[in-house]
């Protein structure tokens, strides 16, 4: 009769403890600001304020979405972004915008820019492409509004980084050096417009 007993009991425990094994966890990225920029030099302060960025629907989710073969892609549940994507990439431009112009004064939407002339910058994110231990690319139009100038400055930048090594950390730094290169012609095209 024990005998009975115990061959459930030893099923129901080995089931237990294997229902009781860890899944996969989440990992999590930000972009961030490319530390080897340098600044370009500025004859007087400036004041920019980064307006939110649009980003296309594809990415617009918490998974790092991934590039993997031909036309398919792939939204990786475990692989995600720590904040939304368009407001990192919000942060970052505005992080590279103040490291190239020398400004303490880069802000995002909403913050306080510090006082005038401000200048006024949009992205808008055509492609944000990944595809892990390859490449990162960024496709983004942009515009500057000059203070007290009704005309803006339209420009184009599309940029392609390796990806330097295999995991995910390699993808986000690719992309934080794709952005570096559209925060590059952002802030030389506002040094262009500075009266000499």
């Amino acid at each position: 009769m024990k005998r009975t007993f115990l061959f459930p009991a030893a099923v129901l425990i080995a089931g237990l403890a294997g229902g009781c094994s860890s899944s996969p966890t989440a990992s999590f990225y930000r972009l961030k600001p490319d530390a080897t920029l340098t600044t370009l030099g500025t004859a007087a302060p400036l004041y920019v304020v980064v307006s939110p960025v649009t980003i296309p629907e594809l990415v617009d989710r918490p998974q790092i979405v991934v590039t993997l073969a031909g036309n398919q892609v792939s939204p990786n549940e475990f692989q995600r972004w720590a904040d939304p994507l368009k407001s990192d990439i919000q942060r970052a431009i505005a992080g590279d915008l103040a490291a190239l112009l020398g400004s303490e004064h880069v802000s995002v939407f909403g913050a306080d820019s510090g006082g005038p002339p401000v200048w006024r910058v949009r992205v808008d994110v055509m492609r944000f492409d990944s595809v892990v231990g390859e490449t990162a690319s960024v496709d983004a139009l942009w515009t500057i509004w000059p203070p007290k100038e009704t005309k803006p400055i339209l420009g184009h930048t599309s940029a392609r980084e390796p990806v330097q090594g295999q995991g995910y950390d390699a993808l986000v730094a690719a992309h934080d050096r794709a952005l570096a290169s559209v925060s590059r012609d952002i802030a030389a095209a506002i040094q262009a417009d500075l009266p000499r």
